[in-house]
């Protein structure tokens, strides 16, 4: 069977989308690898039903750990056998392309964001060079490819001029119906998955805590941020209201967000990524019935419209964040109208769903 080698920047462990990726391709025929790094504090990986691969860094972060996976890449690539290297975002493509080309494979482009387009690129002008030269030197002469969301499959297309499919980031379904929080038992969790990195509206959820009464805000991730906003935790004395759970498992992530009373999904406007972004932990809170805040950008609004599973904020700030928490909180009425809807959304909002695209595309691929 065809091999599908699928290449990312992470350490496997917590990376939802691609083990369902991968699981779904293996379950198709396929022979799949997963590729991505071993850091100092990995955890031992899960089996799996694909194979998978750590490459041992010298350095964590940084220029010089991007140079040194690709080139760590490059080799592996050079000396393992596959007929499709799927290159997952910006910082694994050039040794994914050049290796196709080399051995005369296809290569394919997941883009999970607009990686040029992100605030740790965006206000990097430097940086922002260099990858903005990687995509424009690659992304225009691949035939396949990729994205989560309609909006920036249409602004990569017309960027680079290659077609992109869309492919969203929904979740598994959920076995049965999510039992839910009980808003008289406990108190009411809201919750945030994700990386703790800047643009994500983290240190405004937290601030905004300061004026929400009777619920606790759960952090799940680490990121760039991490420090910072521990600091800012103990600076506004609001350690009984923000606990920080670090990363956790898939599986305990999924049972974890079926407690949570609210979701928080809040993006800054600081660059076309996350303003065309369509969060996989959108989609997560729905899977779970449970009601989220989101950015009233493009692609969010048009689910609102679809489905009305969210609330959404026009502007970012702490006010507007605790003003929303406080309706949801006290709107027992429209509370449990959208987390009927998010239920009624999540029988179509689903990776059984979604699968049949992604197999589709794999499948033209191999067509004569």
């Amino acid at each position: 069977m065809p091999h599908i080698l699928c290449t990312v920047t992470n350490d496997l462990t917590y990376d939802q989308r691609m083990i369902r990726i991968c699981t779904s391709l293996g379950r198709a025929g396929y022979e799949v690898t997963l590729v991505g790094r071993r850091r100092r504090a990995s955890k031992p990986l899960q089996e799996e039903t694909f194979r998978q691969k750590r490459l041992q860094c010298y350095f964590e972060k940084g220029k010089f750990f991007y140079l040194e996976y690709n080139l760590r890449l490059f080799f592996f690539l050079l000396f393992h056998p596959f007929d499709i290297v799927c290159s997952v975002d910006l910082d694994t493509i050039l040794p994914g392309f050049l290796i196709s080309q080399i051995r005369g494979k296809t290569c394919v482009y997941d883009a999970h964001e607009y990686f040029t387009e992100v605030p740790e690129v965006v206000r990097r002008p430097a940086v922002k060079r260099i990858w903005e030269w990687v995509a424009h030197f690659t992304i225009p002469r691949l035939s396949y490819a990729y994205t989560v969301g309609s909006g920036l499959a249409r602004l990569l297309e017309e960027r680079y001029g290659t077609p992109f499919a869309v492919i969203r980031n929904v979740p598994l379904p959920i076995a049965g119906t999510p039992e839910g929080p009980e808003p008289t038992v406990g108190t009411p969790i809201i919750l945030y998955q994700g990386a703790l990195n800047e643009g994500r509206g983290l240190e405004w959820a937290i601030e905004a805590m300061q004026a929400v009464e009777g619920a606790v805000l759960w952090l799940v991730g680490e990121g760039d941020l991490s420090a910072n906003l521990r600091a800012l935790v103990q600076e506004l004395g609001l350690e009984s209201k923000v606990r920080f759970l670090g990363f956790i498992s898939p599986n305990e992530l999924q049972a974890l967000t079926s407690k949570a009373y609210i979701g928080l999904n809040l993006l800054e406007n600081r660059g076309l990524s996350y303003y065309y972004s369509l969060a996989n932990k959108a989609f997560d809170y729905i899977q779970a019935g449970v009601p989220s805040l989101s950015m009233a950008f493009p692609e969010y609004v048009q689910l609102q419209k679809e489905f009305g599973v969210f609330v959404l904020l026009e502007s970012l700030s702490a006010p507007a964040i605790s003003q929303a928490i406080d309706e949801l909180l006290r709107d027992a009425d429209k509370y449990q109208q959208i987390r009927s809807n998010c239920l009624e959304a999540g029988k179509s909002l689903n990776w059984e769903k979604e699968e049949e695209r992604l197999l589709a595309f794999y499948k033209q691929i191999f067509l004569p």
